[in-house]
């Protein structure tokens, strides 16, 4: 199947074939050659009655972190969730389930990126009277899998946490780990690169090298 930036529903794409898709936009982005696809009137009139997302990207609140930019992708392409330190709690998990369940999505994008704002308060150990502590309990496992680790211990940790994150959507009961366990869905583990645009994939099974052209 030719992979463009014409509509096609969930459901005409594997998993792989989103995947690439995304890899493709995101070269767009990063050597500034964008297409800014799906957009406009007759966009929000195709969409007016039904959606159909080929990817969930969960990824961080960050304001520089805007997934439908950087994997240059227009209305009705993504189902976006963001929160600070791309954590999945309760609500994020039923989200990606609605996705599946519902829309027909069968691929998720957990995207963590440089210079995470949550992680490095997590790594410093900084406390908060407001509910803050609540997310930063999500990070902390990650970080002590990678204290004694050589290479920069804040890279690790969002590393770390974006691969725990991706376990714990693939182990979710009943439905994820399901879909997850039949290869019907894929989950996989990103890293976005703030100063490059670059999206890196984070398992050997995923194209990680992009072209020097487009």
């Amino acid at each position: 199947m030719k992979l463009n930036n014409t509509y096609c529903a969930a459901g005409n794409l594997t998993a792989e074939e989103s995947l690439e898709r995304l890899q493709k936009g995101n070269e767009r982005y990063m050597f500034d050659h964008m297409e800014h696809p799906h957009e406009g009137a007759q966009r929000r009139l195709d969409l007016s009655t039904a959606q159909h997302p080929f990817a969930v990207i969960l990824g961080c609140g960050d304001s520089r972190v805007v997934p439908e930019l950087i994997f240059d992708q227009g209305v009705g392409d993504l189902f976006v969730l963001r929160i600070a330190g791309a954590i999945a709690d309760d609500a994020v998990i039923a989200s990606i389930e609605y996705a599946i369940e519902h829309l027909g999505t069968r691929l998720v994008v957990v995207m963590g990126h440089e210079k995470c704002g949550a992680v490095m308060a997590a790594v410093a150990h900084e406390a908060s009277e407001g509910k803050i502590n609540s997310l930063l309990s999500y990070i902390e496992p990650s970080i002590n899998a990678v204290l004694y680790n050589s290479g920069d211990l804040l890279t690790n940790a969002i590393q770390a946490h974006v691969k725990q994150t991706v376990q714990a959507i693939q182990q979710a009961e009943p439905i994820l780990s399901h879909e997850s366990k039949s290869g019907n869905v894929l989950v996989v583990p990103a890293y976005y690169n703030l100063s490059t645009g670059r999206v890196d994939f984070l398992e050997a099974r995923v194209r990680s090298t992009v072209s020097s052209h487009i």
